[in-house]
């Protein structure tokens, strides 16, 4: 696995994929600057080489050219993490881009203008991919976070670099601490898998059962599985139509000899409010009217106790409705048990969007082994599909 690391990028451009997707505020201003945070070493290692430093990234999901959508509005805020004045085209490719690039001087930073402006980024245009690719030296893909598309700056414009191609310090990270969990991993191994939907995590269930010795479901999805035992959820969220599955993953959990942990008891409301009167109950016997919001005390120390065992960790989903602080905190519970376990030695992975909310919002960032960038991404690779950012870099 070639990395930036593999190469000296003395008088060289490096074209950078990065993923600069943040989230801005309604005065456009960064609210997160986790994901420029997370290039920066890719970007230093090459300036300290004496390179120059081309990136290319997209922000949103853009139309027609919306200004709200313009990289221009991060520029501050990337010169500032990375200590470096970073240089700003008003598009991805044309003219003035080709001399922007041609002119960039080594120690210098440039970004382009949104690539996803033009559909053919999305629709991975072998043109645009080329138009992109003689802009720089050597192709360089740091972003995980659109690591599963075959975009035209993710997959199709490494084929124009032959071996001049590789992966960034963050990328790498990523793909290394993923395949830990997967391949690599030292038991007991943990697998907690959140959320609301059986449907959005079933392929992720059915490829982790044979690396695990333990699952935990929570959030939302476990009421399909009470349900689907005969339990009483009340007004609980329940997928009607995977019930079945519900009962094949218990028994193909169990044939695998891997334990499958539900929650117990649930903190239940009678409407979804921070504002709602609540109780704690079993989770199979939950009156009509009334819904499992967060999973109660009995389910926390039966977690606990399985996480505390554990040697390899991996979190996807939150187990309750925790952006309602009522409902938090079996989030947190959690949160604490996987920053013990951790403490103790284990390795712990958290990726996909909401648990690294919740990872973020408690302050548990720096509590766990590893906290993944990219959410769909993380979640393909858990899937055991092969990304074609990643596969791009490997042919």
């Amino acid at each position: 696995m070639k990395t930036v690391n593999d190469f000296n990028f003395n008088n060289k451009k490096a074209l950078i994929r990065v993923d600069f997707n943040v989230p801005l505020n309604d005065d456009r201003e960064v609210t997160d600057a986790t994901r420029i945070e997370a290039a920066k070493p890719t970007i230093i290692k090459i300036l300290e080489d004496g390179g120059s430093c081309i990136l290319m990234s997209h922000l949103g999901r853009p139309k027609n050219r919306e200004s709200e959508f313009s990289l221009q509005h991060i520029v501050s805020t990337a010169s500032e993490v990375l200590g470096v004045t970073v240089k700003f085209v008003e598009d991805c490719r044309g003219k003035s881009v080709v001399e922007a690039a041609s002119n960039l001087k080594p120690g210098e930073i440039l970004l382009l203008e949104n690539l996803r402006y033009y559909e053919e980024e999305t629709e991975g245009d072998t043109k645009f991919a080329k138009e992109l690719a003689q802009l720089g030296d050597i192709y360089v893909n740091d972003a995980f976070g659109t690591a599963h598309r075959a975009h035209a700056s993710t997959a199709i414009i490494a084929k124009y670099f032959d071996k001049r191609k590789c992966f960034g310090l963050l990328l790498a990270s990523e793909i290394e601490n993923v395949s830990k969990v997967l391949n690599d991993s030292t038991k007991p191994v943990t697998a907690i898998i959140g959320g609301a939907k059986v449907s959005s995590k079933i392929t992720i269930i059915e490829n982790i059962l044979d690396k695990v010795d333990h699952l935990i479901i929570g959030g939302g999805m476990a009421f399909t599985f009470i349900k689907a035992q005969g339990g009483n959820i009340g007004s609980s969220l329940v997928e009607e139509d995977k019930k079945s599955l519900a009962l094949e993953i218990m028994k193909t959990a169990k044939s695998k000899k891997v334990q499958l942990h539900l929650p117990v008891d649930a903190v239940i409301a009678d409407s979804f409010s921070e504002f709602a009167n609540t109780e704690t109950d079993p989770v199979d016997n939950i009156p009509e009217g009334w819904m499992g919001l967060d999973v109660g005390p009995k389910t926390n120390e039966l977690f606990k106790r399985v996480i505390l065992e554990s040697k390899t960790i991996l979190w996807n989903g939150p187990v309750g409705v925790f952006e309602l602080d009522k409902f938090a905190e079996g989030t947190i519970e959690l949160g604490n048990a996987i920053a013990e376990a951790t403490k103790n030695g284990a390795f712990s992975l958290v990726g996909g969007g909401d648990s690294v909310a919740a990872v973020k919002k408690f302050g548990f960032t720096e509590k766990v082994s590893y906290v993944s960038t990219g959410g769909g991404a993380m979640l393909e690779m858990l899937e055991g599909k092969s990304l074609p950012g990643i596969k791009a870099i490997l042919d």
